[in-house]
């Protein structure tokens, strides 16, 4: 490999449930082993993850150990991991003013309606982490599959904006 794992950072204002599932998942995932290193923060975190989205995360094999809930501004100091790659995946936080970036890298909105907005029984609470969950993974297997060697900039910007979309 002649590039060192790209960071992507998924961001949403709580970080508890839609950014938390997508770091495990980018994480997890076998086609992005080695290639990328999932991170999550949000704009005005919750203080821990939602209690669904572990109980999922736990379901599906993916350990939980180290998720937790934090702040973007994390990531925008200095020592920080250089970003290659953010995705907002609610649309509050794709609203809002972000923090500078070091390194520019690149953006795109990957929005999703909140599954811990959902009102109604444990099951029908669990189905809609799942439905997010099951999405964001479709999406995050497009993505670590595209031809980052054989992409230049703007392609990718493409690409990776249309992976959104799935």
């Amino acid at each position: 490999m002649s590039h060192r794992p790209y960071n992507v950072l998924f961001l949403c204002t709580g970080n508890s449930a839609r950014s938390i599932l997508a770091e495990a998942a980018l994480n997890h995932l076998p086609i992005s082993s080695g290639r990328f290193v999932g991170y999550s923060a949000g704009s005005h975190p919750k203080g821990e993850p939602n209690p669904y989205a572990l109980e999922l995360l736990e379901r599906s094999g993916i350990p939980t150990k180290g998720l937790r809930s934090k702040s973007w501004d994390e990531f925008a100091q200095l020592g920080s991991p250089a970003l290659d790659f953010i995705f907002t995946v609610c649309d509050q936080a794709a609203g809002e003013a972000c923090p500078y970036w070091p390194g520019k890298p690149m953006t795109a909105h990957w929005g999703m309606p909140d599954p811990a907005a959902v009102i109604g029984t444990p099951d029908e609470i669990r189905q809609a982490f799942t439905d997010t969950f099951v999405t964001l993974k479709r999406r995050i297997e497009i993505f670590a599959s595209l031809p980052f060697d054989k992409l230049d900039h703007l392609a990718m910007l493409q690409q990776v904006k249309e992976a959104g979309r799935s």
